[in-house]
């Protein structure tokens, strides 16, 4: 029987309950179609960090480098260890050392689920370059502490990087509704995102069968919230990105329902899938954690191995749920109530 060898990283907070429920339905998925799933949980998280002094180990990526997939739950517990720490402990570490800058984030509204918004239809798929950008690191500070003191932070924008995930976004485009749109801000950004517009231009003339629109950020996150229904693919740098994934889960539903992939398109390398939330440390002992973004990020994974089937098969269980009411308000009901749901609709 074909088996895929993935690594777990519950993480912190309400990680761990997620990552537990997703792990739950995945392997019933897998056992339905005929494959095996082979976990690996590793306890890197914030706990990890007050015990070794780092998120993990070393030689964590080459341990991660063995693994088919790796399957995340939440990092992160403020109080505890600086987000500046465990972001940068952990998951950069791992989105740039295997090379995933493909963040894809689905937004649409489950069944049963009633978004904030007058639309009730919309369907978009945000795609965020992952690995450079604005979170590329670049900078430091000087004269630290006195009124002297000076921090920059560069945004680091190579043609590669840029060019690599607009053809990734045009590729989306042509599977789905063929509809392009490019987030920048060179009105006022004049090099990176005057940059990035030129790309877009020239890579257009490859992708004659998809319709391409330029928008600005703050004209997106407009048109996300007063016309959702006319966005298909949305392609952004890594800071907008992140800001439009947000606004996106809140249009969904909330984050209880955002799932995303950290994707190696050339797979050289493991992809990562982990839902959007947080840790949500003043929730975690209650168990009233939403694991449907856990769960759909699951599927992408299940997708993303090339087991279509299993993924729509959790899909499908997810939407049946949720259409009975199941993990469509926060807090009614319990984590193992919905997973319960999600494994019965599953079978």
């Amino acid at each position: 029987m074909k088996s895929y060898k993935i690594a777990l990283i519950p993480g912190d907070g309400i990680g761990t309950a997620v990552t537990e429920a997703a792990w739950e339905v995945l392997g019933r998925a897998a056992r339905g179609a005929g494959f095996g799933l082979d976990g690996t949980s590793f306890p890197w998280s914030c706990d990890f960090y007050e015990k070794t002094g780092a998120m993990m180990p070393a030689d964590g990526i080459e341990t991660l480098r063995g693994f088919d997939a790796i399957l995340l739950g939440a990092v992160g517990w403020p109080k505890r260890v600086p987000d500046s720490v465990s972001l940068h402990g952990l998951l950069l570490p791992i989105r740039k050392a295997f090379v995933q800058y493909a963040n894809i984030r689905p937004h649409r509204l489950l069944p049963g689920v009633e978004g904030p918004l007058r639309a009730g239809s919309f369907d978009i798929l945000c795609i965020r370059e992952n690995t450079e950008g604005e979170y590329a690191g670049a900078g430091g500070r000087v004269h630290n502490g006195t009124a002297d003191e000076v921090a920059v932070e560069t945004s680091i924008f190579t043609r590669k990087g840029v060019e690599r995930i607009l053809r990734f976004g045009f590729e989306q485009a042509r599977k789905r509704r063929g509809k392009l749109a490019s987030v920048t801000k060179s009105n006022a950004q004049k090099y990176s995102m005057v940059f990035w517009d030129e790309i877009t231009a020239r890579l257009a003339a490859d992708y004659p069968d998809v319709e391409v629109a330029n928008y600005h950020i703050d004209a997106m996150a407009a048109r996300m919230v007063m016309a959702p229904e006319s966005l298909d693919v949305v392609v952004a740098s890594n800071l907008f990105g992140d800001i439009l994934t947000d606004l996106g889960a809140a249009i969904q539903g909330g984050l209880g329902f955002a799932a995303s992939a950290n994707i190696n398109p050339e797979r050289d390398a493991p992809s990562m899938f982990e839902p959007v939330h947080g840790s949500a440390p003043d929730i975690a002992h209650l168990g009233i954690a939403n694991p449907i973004a856990a769960i759909w990020s699951g599927a992408m994974m299940l997708e993303h191995l090339g087991e279509a089937g299993a993924a729509k098969a959790v899909m499908t269980a997810i939407e049946a749920a949720t259409a009975r009411g199941i993990g469509i308000e926060p807090g009614k009901h319990k984590t193992e109530d919905i997973t319960a749901a999600i494994l019965s609709a599953l079978g």
